[in-house]
């Protein structure tokens, strides 16, 4: 087991993964930008390392400040979180050279999945369904403009080394194609440094369904649920919820074998998401695997009883997955609202600043996970979310009536949220029936009204 784990990320991730080594008996290092100095992460790890400026180039994707955070406290492990460093192959490397546990998969498996072009011809030669695109990456705008041709407009340009909506472009015919080439071109290398783009055929009104699983160094891999990821807002996830209103017992078990077979077939090892397509026939497309934790891994806790972090931490650690968790159950159901510090009443525009009342919710199933409070200042450099809400309830009507109370009780001063937005789409008619994909939010008309 390892004696001290370095935390490379900021925010509720970084608290999350210390309340869980805190549990395993593992002391934690807490690494933190000048914006981040009062954030709650930097109070309860048992030691603090400021690593540099704000702008995050500067300090959370500082690979040498962070090796040398971890040298500087004798930390043996580095557990990246989602986002920043946590799916970089060139991090996990150096991390291996220094002799740092890197929880999360080294460096050939990271590039094997990362770049989703070879992640998909990796799924279809193992038999896995794949959504119809161009072999690999496209070379140029005339090659995308062919490759489009063979599969049939509409189609989508993607970042190959992509993630969290950008590098993304939906094509409609060819007279938009070269625009939405250097457009997603440009935005992959400012994001990712790398512009690297592929082509897959669009599927109409599809639900995005991801499933969660979790691989010892024993080659026990297991399926915890699927979750319904298909709220989403310019590709970035809204409101999570596990388990789906859509998926059958059929098809749940055809995910779940899919899905570790995926795994298995890379030698995975640690907590990892299968994501995937649905269409209107439950026929499923593999889109991309996350070699990482999630942001909504939480609902998966709710409705599993497993600490998905304490689990990973032990499966690096060589400790074998438990023979409990081969047989579990989905109990009930849960929904994750992202608390971002945006305003909706004036085209979702950041709203840093500073927080001056903060009242969260609690009761009966209901969690919060956040790093802020009241007097905290949200830095303009970082993601704008400020708080994750999930609840638990025997059923799904039971749970969206016990979320929308639980953001009624939320109380956020001082800036804007997007909360009344959510109140909004958990009332609708259509999203309480389930009926709803990933284009739901292009044709929800959010109608202004007063803030938290």
């Amino acid at each position: 087991m390892y004696n001290k784990i370095l935390v490379a990320n900021r925010g509720e991730i970084a608290l999350r993964i210390i309340r869980a080594c805190r549990e395993l008996n593992i002391g934690t290092v807490a690494v933190y930008s000048k914006a981040d100095e009062l954030s709650l992460h930097t109070k309860f790890a048992d030691e603090a390392v400021c690593i540099g400026p704000p702008p995050s180039v500067q300090s959370y994707l500082n690979i040498p400040a962070i090796i040398a955070a971890a040298e500087l406290t004798n930390a043996d492990a580095i557990h990246p979180g989602y986002g920043f460093l946590a799916e970089s192959s060139k991090f996990s490397g150096i991390c291996a050279d220094n002799n740092i546990e890197f929880i999360g998969p080294p460096p050939e498996t990271i590039d094997a999945m990362g770049n989703k072009a070879q992640a998909k011809e990796s799924m279809r030669n193992i038999g896995i369904p794949v959504i119809y695109g161009s072999d690999g990456i496209l070379r140029d705008i005339d090659d995308a403009v062919q490759e489009a041709e063979k599969a049939g407009y509409p189609i989508m340009l993607k970042a190959s080394a992509g993630g969290g909506g950008r590098g993304i472009r939906f094509v409609e015919n060819i007279d938009q194609i070269e625009n939405a080439f250097n457009t997603a071109q440009s935005e992959s290398e400012i994001a990712f440094g790398n512009g690297d783009l592929y082509l897959e055929k669009f599927i109409e009104k599809p639900r995005h369904i991801e499933v969660q699983i979790l691989a010892d160094k024993h080659g026990n891999v297991v399926a915890l649920g699927e979750r319904e990821c298909s709220i989403q807002r310019r590709h970035q996830k809204l409101i999570e919820e596990s388990p789906s209103a859509v998926v059958n017992e059929i098809t749940r078990q055809q995910l779940y074998e899919t899905a570790i077979s995926g795994a298995k077939a890379v030698n995975y090892v640690g907590a990892g998401t299968i994501e995937f397509l649905l269409d209107a026939n439950n026929n499923f497309y593999f889109m991309e695997m996350n070699t990482r934790i999630q942001v909504e891994h939480p609902v998966t806790e709710m409705v599993t009883g497993a600490d998905l972090i304490k689990y990973q931490i032990l499966c690096h650690a060589g400790i074998p997955l438990p023979n409990w968790m081969k047989a579990i159950k989905i109990r009930g159901h849960s929904i994750e609202c992202r608390i971002n510090a945006e305003d909706p009443d004036n085209k979702f525009r950041p709203s840093p600043g500073k927080i001056t009342s903060f009242h969260m919710p609690g009761g009966m199933g209901i969690r919060v996970d956040t790093h802020v409070y009241a007097g905290y200042e949200i830095p303009p450099n970082y993601d704008s979310m400020v708080a994750k809400l999930i609840v638990h309830a025997p059923s799904r009507k039971e749970a969206i009536n016990r979320m929308i109370g639980a953001l009624d009780e939320c109380v956020i001063e001082g800036i804007k949220t997007i909360i009344p937005f959510q109140k909004q789409i958990l009332s609708d008619a259509n999203f309480q029936k389930g009926d709803f994909n990933t284009g739901f939010l292009d044709d929800f008309h959010y109608k202004p009204g007063e803030q938290n």
